[in-house]
């Protein structure tokens, strides 16, 4: 049997109405009742259109709503998250009962580091189902980068937390679109999943990007801001990140002219893929030409994919030979092969500025966005001023996607910060730096993320701060206290004498070695071709004396910090690196270079040491 409605479709418009008039366009020909199927059919497909298409200025306007008062939209979001996780058992224990209200849970709640909640969410991942740290069971488990400690961490992921990061990439979209429009193309993405795997107690188990790709949100979200990626998924989800990386270039090639964005989760994997390319392009036109994938590409559904999109194409092979071959040291490669892209994207900041000089010679003229603030915990910031340099970016602090509070640091990143008291988001000071800590959805309360921020402005009430540094990322050995900011200057001041040789820093990273007496700084280069002992004898003593910190200085003068050494590793080092956290089970879109590797991380000093080549020790205090 089967079941009409009184509805008619018009064929014209697409409305659906109770009368064969559509009162819409008044059309009146071609009308056809609807059975029960074809109506949900027709219903299902208005819902997808529905949930495609993206307002642009909608979402700006939500955002300015949100941030107009954000105090309350703050006292708003703790309530729901206490509300959601009352009957939890971390929560029961603080005796908040029942109270909802900032200062109670402030009152009641310690501030915790991840080291405090490790045993909870240990028991999460181990299979107990009981509300320890969420109302809600936790299903997914998120793998924090590594690279800092040496071991990821297991931070729990829900649907809260992914519908946040929808709402910071359509925000960011939004408007990073108002200012650089991008029409009907592709994005050349970077983009690279792990594995998943399961916990002891049943849980996936991935980095935290892995969790967002594999989501049926992302496509939906990214397909609706018109920027789906150049690659086929079996690319993004392949289990050989080298091969992957080969099939985005190619992909990239392929889609050339349609590609109107380039990115990538982090600086880093933008200049790493460009790096590649310089090596592999002969390869890459020869696919092109030919039709056939290279050899190198084995994974059986990567090369099923790609066989779908390679075809002979001799004059694209050849369009592409004649541009590489006229680049002068590369510079420019970006918008002579991918013509039409309007920016580059990723983050850029922190531990990614080093990268910064690299990727704007690639670059040429293009405009470099920075992506927005987050963490493998939560996010916590937009950008809403795109067109800022990434050294000078701010993120402005969405007040729904969690309850925020700030440490005031008064400028001792190392000092006695549980004296000052935390402020709430609207409280915070313009110019004072502070430590972020944050509830949010995923069961995570008054949790320090480590991460040190400076407000420079505010969006209507809401702060916008720039990214500083990590708290846990210090050089230190006596009374010297340096950043990986000041370590970051130091390399850049030291890099300059390697500028008339054509020579470059590929990568660095540093280590504290108090085995000797007294201890000293390591500094480790890898460089883009072979210099002279004579320069690299000064980047070293350039190196010692670029360290401006008046405790490392007095130390230096007075021997209680030993002689800076400069170790030059071999070609590849900072590869091997990648590759050792990637077979620990990271993804590359979440790799960064540990900028100062602590005496825990053994395997890494062991891949850094094994590779020296050279090693030259500071004259400059002598």
């Amino acid at each position: 049997m089967c079941f009409t409605f009184d509805f008619f479709v018009c064929i014209q418009c697409g409305t659906i109405k109770n009368r064969k008039i559509c009162s819409l366009c008044l059309f009146d020909t071609s009308f056809y009742k609807l059975t029960i199927r074809v109506y949900r059919k027709i219903m299902k497909m208005l819902v997808e259109k529905i949930e495609q298409k993206f307002d642009q200025e909608k979402v700006i306007e939500e955002f300015e709503d949100l941030t107009k008062d954000a105090g309350k939209i703050q006292e708003e979001t703790l309530e729901k998250i206490l509300e959601q996780n009352r009957g939890t058992e971390y929560l029961q224990q603080w005796g908040l009962n029942g109270k909802t209200d900032p200062q109670t849970f402030k009152n009641c709640v310690p501030i915790v580091t991840h080291n405090d909640l490790e045993p909870y969410i240990q028991r999460v991942a181990d299979g107990d189902l009981s509300p320890i740290l969420t109302g809600k069971p936790i299903e997914t488990i998120s793998l924090s980068s590594g690279t800092t400690q040496g071991k990821p961490k297991f931070v729990p992921f829900n649907d809260e937390l992914m519908e946040s990061t929808m709402q910071i990439f359509k925000t960011s979209f939004a408007f990073r679109n108002r200012e650089f429009p991008i029409g009907n193309g592709k994005a050349l993405q970077f983009i690279y999943s792990s594995k998943q795997f399961k916990t002891k107690g049943g849980l996936a188990a991935g980095t935290a990007t892995t969790n967002v790709y594999r989501n049926a949100q992302f496509k939906k979200t990214m397909k609706a801001m018109c920027t789906p990626c150049c690659s086929p998924d079996e690319v993004i989800f392949g289990p050989d990140f080298h091969q992957s990386l080969y099939c985005h270039l190619l992909c990239g090639l392929i889609f050339g002219d349609e590609v109107q964005a380039v990115s990538s989760t982090f600086a880093h994997s933008i200049v790493h893929a460009f790096r590649t390319l310089e090596q592999v392009w002969e390869a890459l036109v020869v696919d092109i030409r030919e039709g056939v994938l290279s050899s190198r590409v084995t994974v059986p559904s990567i090369r099923l994919a790609m066989s779908k999109l390679l075809k002979p194409d001799p004059e694209l092979a050849d369009t592409i030979y004649n541009k590489c071959s006229r680049l002068s040291n590369w510079y420019g490669l970006i918008p002579e092969l991918f013509p039409n892209t309007r920016y580059i994207y990723g983050i850029m900041t922190g531990s990614m500025e080093p990268y910064l000089k690299k990727l704007r010679h690639y670059a040429g003229e293009l405009p470099l966005l920075s992506a927005d603030y987050g963490s493998s915990e939560g996010w916590v910031g937009v950008n809403v001023n795109p067109k800022l340099p990434p050294e000078l970016v701010t993120y402005a602090v969405l007040p729904n996607i969690g309850y925020f509070e700030f440490i005031p640091l008064g400028g001792n990143l190392n000092g006695m910060e549980q004296a000052n008291s935390p402020v709430g988001l609207t409280e915070v000071k313009l110019g004072e730096e502070y430590e972020i800590v944050f509830t949010n959805f995923a069961g995570l309360y008054r949790y320090r993320l480590g991460d040190v921020v400076k407000v420079k402005g505010f969006h209507n009430g809401t702060p916008e701060l720039q990214f500083v540094c990590r708290r846990n990322l210090l050089l230190s050995i006596n009374i010297d206290k340096n950043t990986e900011k000041d370590l970051q200057l130091a390399v850049e001041a030291a890099a300059k004498h390697l500028v008339d040789e054509k020579l470059e820093v590929v990568d660095f990273t540093s280590h504290v070695n108090v085995s000797a007496d007294p201890g000293h700084y390591v500094i480790f280069w890898e460089l883009s071709g072979e210099a002279t002992d004579e320069m690299l004898q000064d980047c070293c003593n350039c190196l010692d004396k670029a360290f401006i910190d008046a405790g490392y200085v007095s130390s230096r003068k007075v021997n209680a910090i030993g002689a800076l050494e400069l170790r030059i590793v071999k070609r590849g080092t900072f590869h091997k690196i990648l590759d050792h956290f990637v077979g620990l089970g990271g993804a590359v879109s979440q790799f960064k270079t540990p900028r100062c590797v602590g005496p825990k991380n053994s395997s890494l000093l062991q891949i850094l040491s094994s590779n020296v080549v050279e090693s030259y020790v500071s004259t400059a205090f002598c």
